[in-house]
Order: structure tokens, then C-alpha cells, then sequence
């Protein structure tokens, strides 16, 4: 089987559309292709062209991949997860099912992004912290919660939260400062700090000071 053309496609020009034997094919990444060494006129067998389709859906991948790993910091089990919802079956604008990349993909795809430095587990709660911190007061115990639930190992949280500068007594005073008009019983407002992860003996502390 020959390859008979290589074309740019029309809406994306980093990847160019392969045929094969005057037939549409599979796509690849420019600098996919340059790797793969393919070019119009090589022959291949079927084996070596399915080789290259898993590297058309590896690079199709990789590249949403990367586009959601720049849309801001996530943490590998964000990202792992986000894969995984790529293996599974899609429908098609016209209602066909869609089967979804095999799960060897996914993982070569985190093992790259991984490798590339975009999936840091440690810079990843360090902004977490650092943007929970500036938006709105929130406790260490809320924070820790938090960032257990994105898949961060509690030995990250508990170095980070050891290093940083912010305290709960400092973050309390942020909240009361904006939810006091809306808790004018102080026991209410105890309430629902103690929600928010505080302990009881910084909210009694901090109060007698706002008091």
C-alpha cells in the first residue's frame, strides 16, 4: 500500500491529512510526521499503517491534553481523570457510538505531559493555597480537604500549609470582616465558621479581638 498524498489540513494547519492508496487515511501532527519519516510515495504493510493510526490518535490526544492542562494548573488526578473520559464511547452528531481511545493511549499521553513538566502535583497546591488565600478567607482544615479531594498527598498539603505565611486567625478575620452583617447572632456566626473548618478557640479568640 502506497501513500499517494499529505496534505495540510484546512483548519488546522499543524497536522496534515495522509492518504493512502488515493483514500483518506489517518491524520498526524507535523512534527509527527517528520518522526515517522512518512512520505508520498512509501509503501507500507497494513501493520505498519495501524502503527500509525495509534500514533494519529496518540498525537489527537496529546493535544486536547495539553490545551487542558493550559487552561490552568490541574492536578494528575484531574488529569488522569480527564483521560479516562476519553476512553469511553461518544455519540456522533448523527446518534453513532463512538469508541473511545484505548486506555495505553491515555497512558502514554500522561506519561508525556508528565515527562514535559505539566502535571505537578506540588506547584499545583502551592497555587491552589496561594488562590484560595487571595479570594476569599479559608481555613488549613478546609484547604487540606480540598486539596485531598483533587488526589494531592497530605505530605504536599502539610509541607506547603507548614511553609506559607497565612494563618487561620488572619483568614478568619477576612470572613468575619464580610459575613458578620449577614450573621448578626453571634452564634450563628460561630456556626458557620466552624463549617467553614475553623476550630472553635480561633473563632472565640478572633471575635473577642473584633469585639
Amino acid at each position: 500500500m502506497k501513500v499517494t498524498s499529505i496534505g495540510i489540513q484546512a483548519r488546522d494547519k499543524n497536522r496534515v491529512n495522509v492518504s493512502v492508496d488515493g483514500k483518506y487515511r489517518f491524520s498526524l501532527g507535523v512534527f509527527q510526521l517528520g518522526s515517522l519519516g512518512i512520505k508520498v510515495g512509501a509503501e507500507y504493510d497494513e501493520a505498519e499503517l495501524a502503527t500509525f493510526e495509534q500514533e494519529s490518535r496518540f498525537g489527537k490526544l496529546y493535544a486536547r491534553a495539553l490545551e487542558y492542562c493550559f487552561m490552568r494548573l490541574h492536578s494528575s488526578k484531574e488529569v488522569r481523570d480527564y483521560l479516562y473520559r476519553k476512553t469511553r464511547p461518544t455519540r456522533t452528531k448523527t446518534g453513532e457510538l463512538k469508541e473511545g481511545v484505548s486506555v495505553e493511549i491515555t497512558m502514554r499521553v500522561f506519561d508525556r505531559l508528565a515527562e514535559k513538566g505539566y502535571i505537578n502535583d506540588q506547584a499545583f497546591a502551592r497555587s491552589w493555597i496561594e488562590n484560595r488565600s487571595l479570594k476569599k478567607g479559608v481555613s488549613k482544615r478546609k484547604l487540606s480537604a480540598e486539596l485531598s479531594a483533587k488526589g494531592i498527598d497530605r505530605s504536599i498539603t502539610e509541607q506547603l500549609l507548614g511553609e506559607t505565611e497565612r494563618t487561620d486567625a488572619d483568614e478568619l478575620q477576612k470572613i468575619i470582616l464580610k459575613k458578620r452583617s449577614r450573621y448578626p447572632d453571634e452564634q450563628k456566626l460561630i456556626a458557620y465558621l466552624a463549617r467553614q473548618g475553623f476550630s472553635y478557640d480561633d473563632i472565640k479568640s478572633v471575635l473577642r479581638v473584633e469585639d
